[in-house]
């Protein structure tokens, strides 16, 4: 015997319903299915569960192949992450291809792009070198950046620009897996948005804050007018940039509006192994909102999902 003054509810007057009159979110027909050993790409990829993460994927490489048959900009907004693990042949592949009309890239791409076309190797171990004070010194890295930060400044054009021109005229070694060289030489818009004091080339001898400030200023004004060009179908990538570039796309998308353009029929993405605030919030949710547009959100890492995206955009169903 209890000793609450309570009973359990009772149970007996439940309403059920039959299954097969309830809508689920799940059928068969989406499960995966095996793969055998003699499977294509294409085979792989309708083998995928469609469902959440997969669907995604599908949806977004759908929306690009239309922004590409609309010939609106499909822009990739880009953090050092991505050149790090290796990303770049895929990228460049995929602006041959028509679904890379536009990157926008913070400070560290530039630095980890170029080193690599330049030597073929890059991403420095900070633990090792930071406690002697030498860790960001590499010479050639910060007099390219600067240099180039100053000519850019020099003719009025922005950083991005700058940087793929003064990566071409060195020729470097690695020049067919440079973004900057593949970019530049397709003339394919390449901004830089740069946290100034964020990137290890800012405090070299050469550094010049007012170039640094002007070229990426200039880069700023540029992807503003891409975002802008981006209504009525227009796709925007943020791939591994949890705050610069989030910062700035928002800040692009209302300066567009607050010109009198509309800005709707657009679609947003962020790919990322983790689900930050600022993508989440200002590329994902905010510029999309009211019926501007969709937004998705794809958790993996960048060198798992981007080459599937691009099997998705080559091989698989229109």
């Amino acid at each position: 015997m209890s000793i609450y003054d309570l009973q359990p509810i009772s149970l007996d007057k439940v309403r059920t319903y039959p299954l097969a009159s309830r809508p689920s979110k799940v059928t068969v027909g989406d499960f995966a299915k095996p793969i055998t050993e003699s499977a294509s790409l294409s085979n792989y990829l309708q083998s995928l569960p469609n469902i959440l993460a997969v669907q995604s994927i599908r949806e977004i490489a759908s929306r690009m192949r239309r922004a590409r048959a609309l010939s609106k900009p499909i822009v990739w907004g880009i953090g050092g992450h991505v050149i790090k693990t290796g990303l770049s042949p895929i990228i460049i592949d995929l602006m041959k291809r028509g679904f890379v009309s536009g990157i926008a890239g913070n400070g560290s791409v530039l630095i980890h792009d170029a080193e690599i076309a330049m030597v073929g190797t890059t991403s420095e171990d900070v633990d090792a070198t930071l406690g002697e004070g030498v860790f960001g010194g590499a010479e050639e890295t910060g007099k390219l950046l600067n240099a180039a930060a100053r000519d850019g400044a020099r003719d009025q054009i922005g950083l991005g620009e700058a940087m793929g021109r003064a990566v071409l005229d060195l020729k470097p070694k690695h020049e067919d897996v440079s973004l900057l060289c593949a970019a530049y030489k397709a003339r394919v818009s390449f901004t830089a948005h740069l946290t100034i004091g964020g990137d290890i080339a800012h405090f070299h001898p050469q550094a010049d804050g007012a170039a640094l400030g002007a070229t990426s200023h200039t880069d700023f004004r540029l992807l503003s007018e891409i975002v802008r060009r981006m209504n009525g179908g227009g796709v925007y990538l943020n791939i591994g940039s949890a705050v610069t570039l989030p910062e700035v796309f928002l800040k692009c998308v209302t300066l567009v509006r607050n010109l009198g353009h509309e800005l709707s029929d657009i679609t947003t993405a962020n790919f990322d192994f983790i689900q930050s605030y600022r993508p989440l919030t200002n590329v994902v949710r905010r510029p999309t909102a009211d019926g501007a547009g969709k937004g998705f959100a794809i958790t993996v890492h960048h060198e798992l999902t981007i080459p599937l995206l691009a099997a998705e955009l080559i091989c698989g169903a229109e």
